[in-house]
């Protein structure tokens, strides 16, 4: 089968490790890509949302699966494109329609989505610039902290938790009348602030059945001790030592069977993968949120510890017959360590020449923010690298990354080294 695989970060770069093991892949083509999807396939210049060149790209090639590794395709509605495309519609594409992808598009309605389906998740109110004065009375006798959302697709920036009365009602005026997230604040959603331990967990769904994916824990803050500005992610770990039988038993009957239950009795078309960002609040699991697609840096260690073939997987998916298989998990711990620009999450140098990729030996490295100029493999993103490594236990993959993490060099490298912290 030939495969057009949609991103360029670390997380399509697992991915296209991932696809091409499977004796069922036939040609890989990777749009954009990077430096390190070149070793899995053929990188492709196109852009995401011009789907008329995805199309043609498609039809040329003659892909059987397209795969969009990012929420902007699926929340712009790829899917829908395709299947109401009598030259598409035979391709498979694991993700969710228009209307499933507002799972992730939109905050307010998967708060919506969850009070109509009885799913654990914080207490929220949503306001926007018609109920601006409401929101700044309800934020001035809200418990503290409190959580802003912008409602939209912020690129993972438009969460801010405030821990004063001051902080909140600032934020809540940058978001709705300065535009600070620009339409993606337009609404912002207001919670309350759960404390407990976050993990992610992901199923892959025909919108009947589904197969469930090892679970992680990533780590977003950019200083250690999960400290400073949130970023992209900054490391990962698999499996969640708290994650046992029992708790995910909670997951599957609280979480995940009423959310895939919900989208069919609402009748939403959604063939593809659903991040639960989970959080343990005392023994039990509540959503933080749902992504349509799978997350990064938790890729990197999901694909490493999943040990079912995963062309197989979305085949079964297209065919309604995920009931028929099951996605096996690697006894294997996996820990990714994340290298960053300097200046990162903020402004960043690009085109720092990399070096000792070649003796990084014993883990895998993901390419996140990476590209190849003559024999040279440049920086050019926040994220650079993911350095993936498999143990016995958690602490020994870690391990591994971190001796490699030192090998590799270049101008302003950073990471973090306590991934993993609070379960050692």
């Amino acid at each position: 089968m030939n495969i057009l695989l949609l991103g360029s970060g670390g997380r399509e770069c697992a991915i296209a490790w991932k696809l091409r093991q499977s004796p069922l892949c036939s040609d890989l083509y990777i749009a954009p890509g990077n430096a390190g999807t070149a070793q899995y396939g053929t990188n492709l210049a196109l852009s995401l949302t011009d789907f008329d060149a995805i199309k043609r790209t498609c039809l040329e090639k003659n892909i059987h699966i397209l795969f969009p590794g990012g929420e902007d395709t699926l929340v712009a509605g790829i899917y829908d494109y395709f299947t109401h495309d009598p030259e598409l519609e035979h391709i498979i594409i694991p993700g969710p329609s228009k209307a499933g992808a507002q799972l992730e598009g939109s905050k307010a309605f998967a708060k919506q989505f969850m009070q109509r389906h009885n799913i654990p998740t914080a207490a929220y109110a949503e306001f926007d610039e018609k109920s601006f004065e409401s929101g700044l009375a309800y934020l001035r006798q809200h418990s503290l902290p409190v959580v802003l959302k912008a409602d939209g697709l912020a690129a993972g920036k438009g969460v801010i938790i405030a821990q004063t009365t001051e902080e909140a009602t600032n934020a809540f005026k940058s978001m709705i009348k300065d535009a600070q997230f620009g339409d993606a604040g337009k609404k912002v959603v207001i919670e309350e602030f759960l404390t407990g331990i976050e993990l992610s967990v992901f199923v892959l769904t025909d919108g009947d059945n589904y197969v469930r994916l090892p679970e992680a824990k990533d780590y977003k803050r950019i200083g250690e001790g999960d400290t400073g500005l949130n970023t992209g992610g900054m490391g990962a770990i698999s499996p969640v030592p708290f994650a046992d039988a029992g708790f995910m038993q909670k997951v599957t009957d609280q979480i995940i069977d009423p959310t895939i239950k919900g989208l069919k009795e609402e009748n939403i078309t959604y063939d593809g993968f659903i991040f639960f960002g989970l959080i343990n609040v005392n023994g039990d699991p509540f959503v933080i949120e749902y992504n349509c697609r799978m997350g990064d840096p938790e890729t990197e260690v999901v694909m490493p510890r999943l040990d079912s073939d995963l062309v197989m997987l979305i085949v079964k998916m297209g065919q309604g017959k995920l009931d028929e298989v099951t996605a096996q998990h690697s006894t294997k711990a996996a820990g990714t360590v994340m290298l960053v620009s300097e200046g990162y999450p903020g402004t960043y140098p690009k085109g720092k020449v990399m070096s000792g990729l070649d003796q990084a030996k014993g883990s895998l490295l993901f390419h996140a923010g990476t590209t190849q100029k003559d024999n040279d493999v440049l920086t050019n993103g926040g994220r650079v690298l993911a350095i993936t490594s498999y143990g016995d236990n958690i602490r020994d993959a870690l391990e591994q990354s971190y001796q490699n993490a030192e090998k590799i060099q270049y101008e302003g490298k950073y990471y973090r080294k306590d991934i993993g912290y609070e379960f050692f």
